[in-house]
């Protein structure tokens, strides 16, 4: 079973569908319960009852890049990357499309072209030193 997130109005005012395994299917509904007894407007907020912005959750990135030891700061952007060019390797570009927010397949050839080998091999370096 498939779970997945719906953004709207996310990065060109598209809306998206953001899959995330279902392992944690029970963290977020933890979450979920704890926000709604906090009376939370949003699933995600601020500790000032606010939604994240774009600079905040920059910022978050950022904190987390430098506890793993990254020599750069991870973005959204550079996120939303490093995992279309992963599911590339093994997964058909029509099944990849609904979650990328691209209009037609055709723009996916871009991820192609990426070399994840090297975004891999850090990743494998840092990920066991990640604090989760």
């Amino acid at each position: 079973m498939l779970i997945s997130v719906s953004v709207r109005c996310g990065k060109g005012k598209k809306d998206r569908i953001v899959p995330f395994p279902h392992s944690f299917k029970e963290m977020l509904a933890m979450h979920a319960d704890s926000m709604k007894k906090k009376q939370a407007v949003y699933l995600f907020e601020s500790s000032w009852k606010k939604k994240y912005t774009d600079r905040g959750i920059r910022k978050i990135l950022a904190k987390y890049s430098e506890v793993a030891g990254m020599t750069q700061n991870l973005s959204p952007h550079k996120l939303r990357h490093f995992l279309l060019t992963w599911l590339k390797k093994g997964i058909d570009d029509a099944l990849i499309q609904p979650y990328s927010g691209h209009e037609s397949r055709k723009s996916l050839e871009v991820y192609s072209k990426l070399a994840i080998t090297d975004a891999q091999e850090e990743y494998n370096e840092v990920i066991n030193r990640f604090p989760i």
